[in-house]
């Protein structure tokens, strides 16, 4: 039983991990993209909450509403910045939006005096270390790369954001938060796409079945198999096993669309991915 919840934990995180790869391949502004998204993927929650015959719980939503809302519009801006960012370097933007976790500690330290430990300390050292060698600071890189950083950096705002008003919710389906979340996500969007980006003028039918697939396999499904793994796998193997995301990207990034790092670039992305499995690892030990 359990190595089949580890499958399907692995099979979520592996969907989330191609997202940035698929994107190459859809002529769409990053914006129409993450509004499919969000529509999609919500669609296809309400609809297995359905089938299952499982009712959203009307007074926990009410009773979390607020936070809901800003945890949904933090959801839909961490999803165009980091779409954005793949554009110019998946394994760099995933890099950099994978920092948030590090960040997460660092707020709820000095703003909620959460205790940290000294080896939380060092990872947080070692993670900003690692994003100075992202940044190239050492081998100057393109233009181009600094654009994947700043987009991961800014989606990682949106995911720290997201990751408090998670810790906040009180006595919520994890299905009822996620579906009101990316409501909440696509409807913050679409204002800017109306006004700004616009909707496509003309039909790809490549991006249209990516976008497709994006929604309904890469969220919602994906967010079924996570949300219903979580649940059981222990705390420390989803922290572990949930780092194959930004690996998957830079495997991807480098081999697959062969996007420059460098061996300053390689190191710090180590150093991070190895500080925020480190964050998780040493949390519980004082």
């Amino acid at each position: 039983m359990k190595n089949r919840v580890v499958l399907r934990y692995l099979f979520a995180l592996c969907l989330y991990g191609t997202i940035g790869f698929f994107l190459h391949f859809v002529d769409y502004s990053s914006e129409f993209v993450v509004l499919c998204r969000g529509l999609l993927g919500s669609l296809f929650i309400f609809l297995v909450l359905r089938f299952r015959k499982e009712k959203t719980d009307p007074a926990a939503i009410k009773r979390n509403l607020l936070r809901l809302a800003v945890s949904g519009i933090a959801l839909g801006f961490n999803w165009v910045f980091l779409f954005a960012g793949y554009r110019y370097g998946i394994a760099l933007s995933s890099l950099c939006n994978y920092i948030a976790p590090v960040i997460v500690v660092m707020i709820t330290s000095l703003f909620y005096k959460e205790h940290i430990n000294i080896r939380q300390v060092f990872c947080i050292i070692a993670a900003f270390t690692g994003m100075l060698l992202l940044l190239g600071i050492f081998e100057g890189n393109t233009e181009t790369d600094t654009h994947a950083v700043v987009y991961g950096l800014l989606a990682a705002i949106g995911f720290v954001i997201l990751v408090l008003c998670n810790r906040r919710m009180e006595d919520i389906e994890a299905l009822d938060k996620t579906l009101i979340q990316l409501l909440f996500s696509a409807a913050v969007v679409f204002p800017y796409v109306l006004l700004n980006s616009g909707f496509p003028t003309a039909f790809d039918l490549t991006s249209a079945l990516i976008v497709l697939m994006l929604g309904f396999l890469h969220t919602g499904v994906a967010y079924i198999c996570y949300f219903s793994s979580i649940n059981v796998l222990p705390a420390q193997s989803i922290a572990v096993l949930g780092y194959l995301e930004p690996v998957l990207n830079l495997l991807i990034g480098s081999l697959i669309l062969h996007e420059r790092i460098g061996i300053a670039g390689i190191v710090g992305a180590a150093l991070i991915i190895l500080a925020s499995i480190g964050n998780e690892l040493f949390a519980d030990r004082s």
